[in-house]
């Protein structure tokens, strides 16, 4: 069996019966890419075709399909016109997900911003919906910075709040994804940029490896200050999920099973609580982050968690944490 095969198999050991089945749903957070550990239209279809009622996507960079000549600062736009083609192949099967939004790369840093903003949304044709520069920076051997290679204290960067600006003048949301002790850097952002509308990916990438194993209950204490701090800015929304990744400590890839929901919900349920109590559901949205939390969980399960998790909650409230947050932050 080859990699991907063998965690396949491995998912389906776990099948537990779909819950609330007819919930219209917009997953906000996905990737796509080619290659071995490939993820395409077919691979995101049988997720999203297992029981759930999901009816839109957004695609979020992953540094898939770049260019590969002309200007080093216009080759993001690359991965716009893959995930475009991908999107109308979609359109010819209107029964199943749709990707419907696109957020792409752009370095803010560049002194083109404005003309790169331009490209990709000349090729979205609509799709194109904001930029994820991501700022993930730690000090430690044993974490990986984010995959843009961000320098110390990017969000600081006169510079890159020079690029945010581009990203108002032309109406485009901003993803803001970076590491738990870094909460603080976009509260400032939001601060200083009240138009601009903010996401925060995967609760701030609360770390529970390297030096951070085993500390997760003294860094949950810090990050429920800081995000009740960032929350206060009506700009900034938040993505509710991604905790699955192997960065997070949880280690549920490594055991002979995946996770039930339950199981899920045991063990990041107060995050999730924490972050509905601070946005409240009108700024907050339930999000897969696939197929790199499908390393730990897979799709039917991680969506019965969220519906789980959000079973006391009134339908209101639901139609905003499973759609309508992902519609209105997009303009889906």
């Amino acid at each position: 069996m080859s990699i991907l095969e063998d965690r396949l198999a491995w998912l389906d050991q776990v099948k537990e019966e779909v819950l609330e089945p007819e919930r219209p749903i917009v997953d906000p957070h996905h990737h796509l890419w080619p290659g071995e550990l490939h993820y395409l239209l077919d691979d995101l279809w049988k997720d999203t075709d297992d029981g759930h009622n999901i009816k839109k996507t957004v695609f979020i960079e992953c540094s898939q399909e770049y260019l590969s000549d002309g200007d080093d600062s216009l080759r993001p736009v690359g991965e716009t016109i893959f995930v475009r083609n991908i999107s109308l192949e979609a359109k010819k099967q209107p029964d199943k997900a749709q990707i419907c939004g696109i957020v792409g790369h752009a370095d803010l840093l560049s002194e083109n911003v404005s003309s790169i903003l331009e490209k990709h949304l000349e090729e979205g044709q609509g799709l194109f919906k904001g930029i994820r520069h991501a700022g993930g920076w730690d000090h430690h051997d044993e974490i990986d910075n984010s995959h843009h290679h961000p320098q110390k204290n990017l969000y600081l960067s006169d510079k890159f709040s020079e690029g945010l600006n581009e990203l108002e003048n032309n109406d485009l949301s901003f993803e803001a994804w970076q590491y738990h002790h870094q909460i603080k850097q976009v509260t400032l952002l939001a601060k200083e940029h009240p138009n601009l509308k903010i996401v925060l990916n995967h609760f701030s990438g609360p770390l529970g490896i390297g030096p951070y194993r085993g500390k997760q209950n003294e860094i949950f204490e810090i990050w429920k200050k800081d995000i009740d701090e960032l929350a206060k800015n009506q700009n900034v929304y938040a993505k509710l999920g991604g905790l699955a990744m192997p960065i997070n400590g949880y280690e549920f890839h490594k055991q002979a099973m995946p996770p039930s929901s339950d199981q899920l919900i045991e063990a990041q349920k107060k995050y999730y609580e924490f972050s509905i109590k601070s946005f409240g559901p009108e700024r907050c949205m339930f999000e897969s982050n696939f197929p790199v939390d499908k390393q730990s969980i897979s799709y039917r399960t991680i969506w019965n968690a969220f519906k789980k998790m959000a079973k006391e909650f009134s339908q209101g409230d639901k139609d905003y944490l499973f759609m309508k947050s992902a519609e209105n932050f997009y303009s889906l």
